[in-house]
């Protein structure tokens, strides 16, 4: 081989690498912001459906039902045809309809549903005991709520967050056939269209190790969190 086809190579090699890299970095950037954004709505909307719903404080059993109803709709959507019909509310929000930001309201306004479920199912775990000791001792609802039911559902509630993570990363890869960016974008048109098993390889290694992590974190945070 030559120096100049091992020169060749390397350069490849590097602008491969640089893509990868950059392309991470969307992901992460997608990933974050998304992931912010779906828990810090996702937990009053979970507190809502609880507490209108049978047997708790602002028992509502027709909002109850009308939210619920809206919560499973947006979650049943698959998250491809969600970013497609959506497009002109992202472009109204952000300029534009593809790309890295843009991707981030399709993906707020699938996993926010999706969350505030989780939220609720979590909420739904502590004791009714704790509840109505609370409640004896002269405790409004929002107390009951902020010093209760968050905090004792926080093991819960962190594995949740940690689903939710892992969702909107292969959301995010989906997002990548449809111009939205990051690794999924690379392992579109440098891997498949490309015949680029290297890339390929390259990043589903990365979405692994990203889904290990935040597995990790979740599972470490939910231990420290537990005191039963």
């Amino acid at each position: 081989m030559t120096s100049a086809s091992s020169s060749l190579i390397s350069s490849d090699w590097i602008r491969l690498a640089n893509l990868l890299w950059n392309a991470t970095l969307e992901t992460l950037y997608m990933v974050g912001a998304s992931s912010l954004i779906s828990i810090l709505f996702g937990i009053p909307l979970g507190v809502l459906l609880l507490v209108t719903s049978k047997g708790y404080f602002f028992e509502h059993l027709t909002f109850y039902r009308i939210l619920g109803a809206i919560v499973n709709a947006l979650r049943s959507i698959p998250f491809i045809i969600l970013m497609v019909a959506i497009s002109p509310l992202t472009k109204f929000i952000v300029g534009s309809s593809i790309g890295t930001t843009a991707v981030i309201v399709p993906l707020v306004v699938a996993t926010i549903p999706f969350t505030g479920r989780l939220v609720e199912t979590s909420l739904r775990t502590v004791p009714s005991g704790l509840i109505e000791a609370a409640t004896s001792m002269g405790a409004s609802p929002w107390q009951i709520v902020r010093k209760v039911l968050l905090p004792e559902a926080m093991p819960e509630l962190i594995q949740n967050f940690t689903i939710t993570v892992i969702v909107i990363i292969g959301c995010s890869a989906m997002a990548g056939a449809i111009g939205g960016g990051g690794l999924g974008d690379v392992a579109i048109r440098y891997g498949y269209m490309r015949f680029r098993l290297d890339m390929m390889i390259g990043t589903v290694v990365i979405l692994v190790l990203m889904v290990q992590i935040v597995q990790w974190v979740g599972d470490y945070f939910t231990r420290k969190c537990d005191h039963r």
